[in-house]
């Protein structure tokens, strides 16, 4: 049996920078400690900081009744709103946001500050995307996530466009949907903000998924760029399994594998990949 585990599984740079963030704030921090929303994608990493104390702010009407403490901001990102919400109810922020998404609300405000209708290409339903359009000046903004979208995407004014993207949203996925929106002729400006971290990995999950019997993708069932790892895995080898944690994987259906790849989530902790590795290695 030969078990390929990916060089870029587990923690990026943003969420392991924001995972730290929490860590280091619990070891010096006597105030009580927040996040708005869970800090990252992965129920193990949130569950270890709640047993240590810190408190998953769910909505911003919660906050008028909690003792006043530090706010660290997911490294989704928030909009502008709730950050100044939570900045006027008199708590300390610490943004963890990621770079790479603070340089997209950065982007959207400067291009719909100048007048461009925004397109984000990605989830409407995820944190990220919720918190892009936040910083978006003026109602100018449209998110598109599949081919219908962009093939019902129209404007009646002549007014100039702005596309950016998820950071972790499919690559392949993203080319496919600006093309068909360039076709419609508008004067459009893209800027590709997946970030490298995100097209890596799903590259490399290709690869290895192409040579592979079976592919084990590793994350939490919320995490978005890890849906996207599954999706791409499972169309190069139908044999992929999606788990959160080892005890998700029934090993038995390995037995007879010669060629077993492994990749994971940007909010999966190593451990968690390096127990799934172990168990597929010991249990064959």
């Amino acid at each position: 049996m030969n078990v390929t585990v990916a060089k870029s599984a587990g923690f990026c740079f943003g969420v392991k920078r924001a995972v730290n963030m929490v860590y280091e704030q619990i070891e010096k921090e006597k105030l009580p400690i927040y996040t708005y929303g869970p800090i990252i994608h992965n129920d193990e990493v949130v569950k270890d900081m709640e047993e240590k104390g810190v408190v998953v702010i769910k909505s911003l009407d919660e906050i008028s009744n909690l003792p006043k403490g530090i706010v660290i901001i997911r490294s989704h990102g928030i909009s502008r709103i709730e950050h100044e919400t939570i900045e006027q109810a008199g708590f300390k922020i610490m943004d963890a946001t990621c770079p790479f998404v603070l340089k997209i609300h950065r982007l959207v405000e400067k291009h719909s500050g100048e007048g461009r209708h925004i397109i984000i290409i990605g989830n409407p339903d995820h944190p990220e995307v919720k918190g892009i359009r936040g910083w978006v000046i003026g109602e100018g903004v449209s998110i598109i996530n599949n081919v219908s979208d962009a093939e019902d995407f129209c404007l009646k004014t002549d007014k100039k466009i702005c596309i950016v993207s998820q950071t972790t949203f499919n690559y392949n996925k993203f080319q496919e949907l600006v093309e068909i929106i360039c076709k419609k002729g508008y004067d459009i400006f893209v800027l590709n903000t997946i970030c490298n971290a995100t097209e890596e990995r799903q590259t490399e999950a290709r690869e290895i998924s192409k040579k592979s019997d079976a592919m084990i993708v590793i994350g939490d069932k919320n995490s978005s760029n890890t849906q996207k790892l599954f999706e791409i895995c499972k169309k190069e080898c139908e044999n992929t399994y999606y788990i959160q944690t080892s005890k998700g994987m029934d090993y038995n259906k390995l037995r007879s594998i010669n060629n077993v790849g492994i990749t994971a989530g940007a909010s999966t902790p190593n451990n968690i990949i390096e127990e799934v590795s172990k168990n597929v290695r010991n249990e064959l």
